[in-house]
């Protein structure tokens, strides 16, 4: 159905419907990180945010606008791995939050299975899977194609498969998917030029986000610490990652969030500062007394 421009200019717009904030409902996103960042272990705790439908299960700390069902795909992970990341997450949550995220969070092993969303019988599987739901998770893009990730027109045809899921079933879709190599080894993950593979990937998307490692310059400059401000330094930097968003079309820019790495490896919201200005106020007051 095309647009009535006459009421587009005469009418209120409707309310954007975001899944969080930046990321609209209808639509595609990707997650962008290195292996073994912890975009697995974010996108289930997001997941599980987005599940929720009673306070205590946001422990991502995303403030969803909605909650809704959630069909997670795991292809990388077998059950006993993506049990215990389920049990790790489940002691920050208290016990309704559990009950609601169980109800609403579908969670299926697919690593071996062979999903290719190219083929027909495949596609139509997950739209009747996930129809009504709100979030499809996608985890990771290249378990789910036989395609040439480097080919602009292949990957180009791959979203526009996600798009008509999205478009079908009214679900947000996010897919993950890893760095290139050399965005990896020069500290640059967080660009939007950072995924692997063809540009299309993430051109053509609408939102993209990334989970990047603390960098050894952060670690000197930022501190978790409380009264002695000391950097938190190269020993202790691979506990803490950073989120951020390198594109999104629908809303302003968000600030970027860190995370620390708790039991199990789930990721827990933290407050860092800046310990160079703290450990400068800090002596001036020690000098003043």
């Amino acid at each position: 159905m095309p647009v009535d421009i006459n009421k587009a200019f005469s009418e209120n717009p409707p309310e954007l419907d975001f899944i969080w904030n930046g990321y609209l409902a209808g639509t595609v996103g990707a997650l962008v990180a290195p292996g073994a960042t912890g975009k697995s272990f974010w996108a289930l705790e997001a997941a599980m945010s987005i599940a929720c439908s009673v306070a205590g299960g946001d422990v991502v700390n995303l403030k969803p606008h909605y909650t809704g069902r959630v069909i997670y795909l795991a292809g990388e992970d077998p059950q006993p791995a993506l049990v215990r990341r389920i049990y790790a997450i489940g002691q920050h949550l208290n016990q309704s939050a559990r009950k609601a995220i169980a109800e609403n969070l579908i969670l299926e092993p697919i690593m071996g299975k062979r999903l290719n969303m190219m083929d027909e019988k495949h596609l139509r599987r997950v739209i009747d899977y996930s129809t009504g739901a709100r979030l499809i998770v996608l985890d990771t893009l290249s378990r789910i194609h036989s395609l040439d990730e480097n080919s602009n027109g292949d990957m180009a045809r791959l979203v526009s498969v996600l798009e008509h899921i999205a478009a079908t079933t009214g679900a947000a879709v996010l897919y993950l998917h890893h760095a290139n190599k050399m965005s990896a080894r020069d500290g640059l993950t967080d660009q939007q030029q950072a995924a692997r593979g063809a540009s299309a990937l993430i051109d053509n998307v609408r939102w993209c986000g990334y989970v990047a490692k603390m960098s050894e310059k952060e670690s000197e400059q930022l501190t978790d610490r409380g009264f002695d401000r000391s950097p938190i330094g190269k020993d202790r930097r691979n506990l803490f990652v950073r989120f951020g968003t390198s594109k999104q079309n629908y809303d302003l820019p968000q600030p970027d969030r860190w995370y620390q790495r708790g039991c199990g490896g789930v990721l827990l919201p933290v407050e860092l500062q800046d310990a160079t200005s703290s450990n400068k106020n800090n002596v001036r007051k020690r000098d003043q007394a």
